[in-house]
C-alpha cells in the first residue's frame, strides 16, 4: 500500500464513523470496528481492517471507532455497539468472567484472530532521574486513558512492584501516549505507562524529541507475582535497543497478546469472511504497521487467545493448517 493509498483509508474509516446517516441511505450492512487512541497501534489497523472489508465483502461498509481502548472496546461489544473489538488478552479475559470493570456485566465475546504482542512500556526521559520502578514512588505518573487496558496492566505492575497506585505518587493522570508524551515534553509528568505494540508513534515522538534522552525501566521481575494473582495472560519479552530513537539499552518487560474478538451470535459465514479478507490482506496490513508482521498462521493458538475461539473463526485457522 503506498503512502497515498494509507492516508486514504484514514480519511474513509473517519468519515464511515462521522456520517451513519449516508451509509444507511445505501443499504449497506455496517460492522463498527472498536479500536484505541490515535497515537496508539489499534487504530491504524482498525483503520486499514475497515478498507480491506468494505472493499472485500460486497454490500458492506466497516468504520472505526476511537476508543480509549481494550476495556472500552469490550464494553462495547457487550453492548453489541461494535461488531469487532480489538483487544488485549486480560481484558478479554476479564469481560468474558464479568471480572473487575465488567463485573455483573460479562461479556459474550470470542475470539477470532491472534494478532500480535503488546509491550508494557513504562517510559521516562533520562532527566527525572528515574530508573526503576521503585523510583517512580513520588513522581508525577500517567496510567493511561480511562476505559483501556493499559490503566489495568498499570495497576497491576505498580501493585506487583510493591506500590500504591493511590498513595505513592505526587500526582496521577489519566493520559493518552501523546497527551503523555506532550506532558512530558512541557515538564508536567516524568512518566507515563503505555501497553502497545512496537515501535509506537508516541514513544517515538519522545525518543525524537532534541535534548531528550528516553529512557524504559525494566520491570520484569515482577510477572510471576502478578500472574500467580491474575493468571498466565502476561510473559517476560524484551523490546530490542535502538526500537526506539535514543534507546541505547533493551528493555526487559511485561507482554500480552491482542487478539479480534466478536459476540458469540455473530453469523458464522460473516466470521468466515472477514477472517478471510484479513488473511488475504495480511501482508500489506504489515505495511500500515509492522505490529501486523506477527499477524502469522503460528500465533493461532487457544491459549494465546485467552478466550474461546468463535467456532467459524476456529474451523477457519484448521483450514489454514494451524494447530490450535
Amino acid at each position: 500500500m503506498s503512502g497515498m493509498s494509507r492516508r486514504g483509508f484514514m480519511t474513509t474509516a473517519v468519515v464511515g464513523v462521522s456520517a451513519p446517516a449516508v451509509v444507511r441511505a445505501q443499504s449497506a450492512q455496517q460492522l463498527a470496528i472498536a479500536t484505541g487512541t490515535t497515537g496508539g497501534v489499534y487504530y491504524p489497523l482498525g483503520g486499514a481492517l475497515a478498507n480491506y472489508l468494505s472493499r472485500g465483502i460486497p454490500g458492506m461498509s466497516a468504520t472505526v471507532e476511537v476508543t480509549g481502548g481494550s476495556v472500552a472496546n469490550m464494553q462495547l461489544l457487550g453492548a453489541n455497539r461494535v461488531g469487532i473489538a480489538i483487544t488485549q488478552v486480560d481484558a478479554a479475559v476479564d469481560a468474558l468472567q464479568g471480572r473487575d470493570r465488567f463485573r455483573g456485566r460479562a461479556v459474550p465475546g470470542r475470539a477470532i484472530a491472534v494478532l500480535y504482542t503488546n509491550r508494557m512500556q513504562v517510559v521516562t526521559v533520562a532527566s527525572t532521574g528515574i530508573r526503576s520502578m521503585e523510583d517512580l514512588k513520588g513522581k508525577r505518573v500517567s496510567t493511561g486513558a480511562p476505559g483501556s487496558a493499559t490503566e489495568v496492566m498499570a495497576f497491576r505492575l505498580i501493585e506487583g512492584a510493591g506500590l500504591d497506585r493511590d498513595k505513592d505518587f505526587r500526582s496521577r493522570e489519566r493520559l493518552s501516549p501523546a497527551e503523555s508524551t506532550n506532558a512530558i515534553k512541557d515538564g508536567k509528568l516524568d512518566a507515563y505507562f503505555f501497553v502497545s505494540g512496537v515501535p509506537t508513534s508516541a514513544v517515538t515522538d519522545l525518543g525524537a524529541t532534541p535534548g531528550v534522552q528516553l529512557v524504559l525501566i525494566d520491570h520484569d521481575q515482577y510477572i510471576p507475582k502478578i500472574v500467580e494473582k491474575y493468571g498466565p495472560v502476561y510473559f517476560p519479552e524484551v523490546i530490542p535497543a535502538g526500537t526506539y530513537p535514543g534507546q541505547t539499552t533493551p528493555n526487559k518487560q511485561m507482554s500480552v497478546g491482542n487478539i479480534m474478538a466478536v459476540r458469540e451470535d455473530m453469523p458464522a459465514d460473516l466470521v468466515t469472511k472477514i477472517l478471510d479478507v484479513t488473511w488475504t490482506n495480511r501482508a500489506d496490513w504489515a505495511l500500515v504497521h509492522s505490529a501486523a508482521r506477527d499477524f502469522k498462521l503460528e500465533g493461532q493458538k487457544t491459549a494465546a487467545a485467552g478466550i474461546p475461539w468463535h467456532p467459524a473463526a476456529e474451523a477457519f485457522w484448521k483450514s489454514k493448517g494451524a494447530t490450535l
